[in-house]
C-alpha cells in the first residue's frame, strides 16, 4: 500500500517540532528541487521503503517520541495522509508533522496534520531561524493553524 514512499534516514530530534521530541524521516523524492538545499540528495528517488512495519519497529524502538516528522513528502501527499490516518488510530498520543518545500499546505494533509511548514527553502531568506525567512512553521490549536515560526528564532539561553 506504501511502497512509493522511500526515505533515507530518520532521526530522533528536540529541534525540528518545538517541545516535541520527534520522530524524523528523511523522505527522498523531493519534487521542489530547492536552490541552495541543505539536503539535495533527497531529490534522488532512493532509499527505504516506508511503510507501517518500519513506523511500528522505530516507535517501539523510541518509546519516549510525541511526534513523528515527514522530512518532506511533497510528492506523496495520499499515501502519507493513509499512514498518518492509519498511525493516529494506533498511537492516538502521537501528534504528526510535515516539512513541505510547497508555498501551501495540502488540504487533504491540512486536516490530519498537528504541525506543518510550508515554503521552499530560498537560501537569500535563510532558514526558518532567520527572520528574513520566507519559510512558515504552523501548529494546529482548536482545530485552527497558529504561526509559530517566532519559536526558531528566539534567543536560546
Amino acid at each position: 500500500m506504501f511502497d512509493k514512499i522511500k526515505y533515507e534516514s530518520s532521526l530522533v530530534t528536540f529541534t525540528e517540532v518545538p517541545d516535541e521530541i520527534s520522530l524524523c524521516f528523511n523522505i527522498t523524492g523531493c519534487p521542489c528541487f530547492c536552490q541552495g538545499c541543505f539536503e539535495p540528495w533527497l531529490k534522488d528517488d532512493t532509499g527505504n521503503i516506508l511503510d507501517y512495519a518500519v513506523f511500528q519497529a522505530q516507535i517501539a524502538s523510541h518509546p519516549h517520541i510525541t511526534c513523528i516528522c515527514f522530512m518532506g513528502g511533497d510528492r506523496y501527499y495520499n499515501d502519507i495522509a493513509v499512514l498518518v490516518m492509519e498511525l493516529k488510530r494506533e498511537y492516538p498520543k502521537l501528534k504528526f508533522a510535515m516539512y513541505s518545500g510547497r508555498n501551501e499546505m495540502n488540504p487533504f494533509l491540512s486536516n490530519i496534520l498537528d504541525y506543518y511548514k510550508i515554503g521552499p527553502y530560498v537560501e537569500s531568506c535563510g532558514p526558518l531561524n532567520n527572520l528574513n525567512t520566507n519559510q512558515r512553521f504552523y501548529k494546529k490549536v482548536n482545530n485552527q493553524w497558529e504561526d509559530i515560526t517566532y519559536r526558531f528564532q528566539e534567543k536560546k539561553i
